[in-house]
């Protein structure tokens, strides 16, 4: 059996909007009952995989049962992307120990990014990665203890953008293609991301908030029609 953790129901509204709904679930647990063709994704996958399938779609479906729906498949399209039923929007993301998904009904959402992840230092080695020149120079500005935790949490920031803009897109960009600002004050960030994408442009705007969940970052974008209307713009 497979026991909510936190009231993630309650902990999404800081992150996004009132018509998006959190849910999580167990890929440790016995796998989670599938619905449809969603069996088809997991064919060829090891025990873990599996698992971590499972439970992500278990989470989506409880989401969209807090939202009055009746469950419905999450099937498996490019790159592994979820493709989420006609009139829902939605993102799946895991730790070894957590699956969480969030799922809107809203028609001006047009995409939703999600990611959690580890609250742990980053690699000194990989910051050049992740980061680009005015992130490298805001990492410096922290304290030398804080730098590989933040910089975690930016990856983690770009991971939720790019989530986002792959489900309008369908376009592979890297994380120097994203550039961001972070307001640990606010939980907030912006950013920019950066390549002349299918059906959003170039320096096409975002933005977010993050918060710190036990010991994991949580990321969550909502791309709406347009940036401007974007609810975390107005807070």
């Amino acid at each position: 059996m497979m026991l909510q953790r936190f009231a993630y129901s309650e902990f999404a509204n800081p992150l996004f909007g009132d018509r998006v709904l959190m849910a999580w679930a167990d890929p440790r647990a016995p796998m989670a009952r599938l619905i449809g063709d969603e069996v088809l994704a997991i064919e060829h996958e090891g025990a873990v995989r599996a698992r971590q399938f499972g439970a992500g779609r278990a989470a989506a479906h409880a989401a969209m049962e807090q939202l009055g729906h009746v469950p419905r498949p999450v099937l498996q399209g490019t790159a592994q992307a979820p493709i989420w039923p006609p009139g829902m929007t939605g993102s799946i993301s895991h730790t070894d120990r957590d699956s969480l998904a969030v799922v809107s009904d809203e028609p001006d959402i047009l995409a939703l990014g999600l990611k959690i992840g580890t609250a742990t230092g980053l690699e000194p080695a990989r910051w050049p990665e992740v980061s680009r020149i005015a992130e490298m120079h805001w990492l410096a500005s922290l304290g030398p203890s804080q730098r590989g935790h933040f910089a975690m949490l930016l990856k983690c920031i770009k991971e939720a953008a790019y989530k986002a803009q792959f489900q309008i897109t369908e376009t592979a960009i890297t994380y120097q293609d994203i550039e961001v600002t972070i307001d640990l004050g606010r939980n907030f960030f912006k950013g920019f991301l950066l390549p002349d994408l299918p059906g959003i442009g170039a320096n096409r705007p975002f933005a977010g908030r993050f918060a710190l969940l036990s010991d994991c970052f949580v990321a969550g974008v909502e791309w709406r029609n347009q940036a401007e209307s974007n609810h975390v713009l107005a807070r």
